[in-house]
């Protein structure tokens, strides 16, 4: 393996097997066994890197896939338990970090890394607070090593073309966006399946999920705002739900998702991507129901922020859709452009899904046909792997596709600070929440 780099992974998570795991172990198609490999051929890291150890919580879930890798006829990968983190990065010396554990935990696997200056790849979102946010900085500006956020909404193709129109000039500058975004009600119910509807475990969604909209959102206007308000309330799930039962067989949640994996079998034995079990995170003696009281977050809120030089945001979401997708719209001083994308919940794309429209202020409109990329979240996956992995692409430098921790860090403030708002009912400073004393982004 000369010539690779070695990597720790924090966080046995699916999207950490998905995303960073296998492509790292060549885990492809063209390897799978069991339906055990990810991906394509050309998702085949293992050229760049190595994974050299794994931490997390959960040693029985560890184990069992180390017994997967053994049938594979793969070694065992080392195992760390949390409380040995600063053990592992000791003994093993890893040239950098993968943190995708819950978020709550990414502050102490970045700082810790950071502080022996060993480099880190963090799942968005990068922390779960404002306050984080503010340590992994500090720490980073005193460190030899780096952060970077593994952002993946900038990727997909339409995401690409729709800054590459902006930088173009021909709307102008941006005045104002709309982002209208709904998460369909399968989708929407795991998340109160899971530790993310704990606030304290997650930042509520505004954080966890919203991060990735206000990333691309600032990445297209190229700014981040200075001020942030909106409202939000829990409407569809937690002990006031309208749709609330007692009983499973009577849950029009459960009804609607029967065989779709998201709600766990026989109250409570879960198995993850992979067939992956979370004996440790979700014990069989503990189910989690969409009506549990200590359900604490949101599932439905709207905000407005405000941009240097006079641009505004828009942005709305809800958590039990009868869509998954988006509408986007962006006004420029010369014109606008329009994209929208989702689909229904049987999985019918909704009408001029993918297309976007750009109309000229005093000229003509017209709509470009975006062709869709294989890979994980639409093509995104595979791009943003070999960018964090083998180095930029050319694109990736003329696009700034890759997200820095400033960029990350204001994405996860905009979330906490729409909760702050949420519950005090005013506007809230974002450079000040992040301790600066005026907005900077890089890049």
């Amino acid at each position: 393996m000369s010539g690779t780099r070695r990597y720790a992974v924090c966080g046995l998570s699916a999207r950490g097997l998905a995303s960073f795991v296998l492509p790292v172990l060549g885990l492809t198609d063209r390897t799978a066994d069991g339906g055990f490999g990810y991906g394509s051929d050309e998702d085949d890291l293992s050229g760049y890197a190595e994974v050299v150890a794994i931490v997390d919580t959960d040693a029985d879930r560890v184990a069992e896939f180390n017994q997967a890798l053994e049938r594979l006829g793969r070694a065992p990968i080392p195992f760390y338990p949390r409380t040995a983190y600063d053990e592992m990065l000791e003994r093993v010396g890893p040239d950098a970090v993968i943190v995708t554990s819950p978020d709550h935990t990414h502050e102490e696997y970045i700082v810790g890394a950071l502080r022996r200056d060993v480099d880190v790849i963090t799942e968005k979102p990068m922390v779960s607070t404002a306050a984080a946010a503010r340590a992994v900085l500090a720490a980073e500006r005193e460190s030899g090593g780096t952060v970077q956020v593994s952002h993946n909404f900038r990727y997909p193709a339409a995401h690409r073309e729709v800054k590459r129109l902006i930088q173009s000039g021909v709307i102008g500058r941006i005045t104002r966006v709309v982002m209208d975004y709904h998460v369909d009600l399968r989708h929407g119910a795991s998340y109160f399946l899971r530790w993310n509807r704990r606030r304290a475990l997650s930042g509520g969604l505004q954080v966890h999920k919203s991060s990735h909209h206000f990333d691309l959102l600032n990445w297209w206007i190229g700014s981040a705002p200075e001020e942030i308000f909106g409202y939000g309330a829990l409407n569809y799930y937690g002990p006031g739900s309208p749709h609330r039962s007692d009983r499973r067989a009577d849950d029009p949640y459960f009804l609607a998702q029967q065989g779709s994996g998201v709600f766990p079998a026989d109250d409570g034995v879960r198995a993850g991507l992979f067939g992956l079990h979370y004996p440790g995170q979700y014990p069989a003696s503990r189910p989690l129901y969409l009506y549990d009281a200590e359900i604490d977050i949101e599932d439905t809120y709207s905000a407005i922020a405000r941009y240097p030089g006079g641009a505004s945001l828009t942005y709305s979401v809800d958590f039990s859709s009868t869509w998954e997708g988006y509408r986007v719209s962006i006004g420029g001083t010369h014109g606008s452009i329009e994209l929208r994308h989702g689909r229904t919940v049987d999985g019918t794309a909704l009408p001029d899904s993918g297309q976007i429209t750009v109309a000229e202020l005093f000229g003509p409109a017209r709509v470009l046909e975006i062709v869709p990329e294989e890979g994980g979240h639409g093509g995104a996956d595979p791009l943003m792997r070999r960018d964090l992995f083998a180095g930029p692409s050319p694109e990736s430098t003329e696009l700034g596709l890759m997200a820095t921790s400033t960029e990350a860090a204001y994405a996860v403030a905009m979330g906490d600070a729409l909760t702050q708002s949420i519950t005090t009912h005013t506007p809230v400073n974002l450079p000040a929440l992040l301790g600066l004393t005026t907005l900077h982004l890089e890049g």
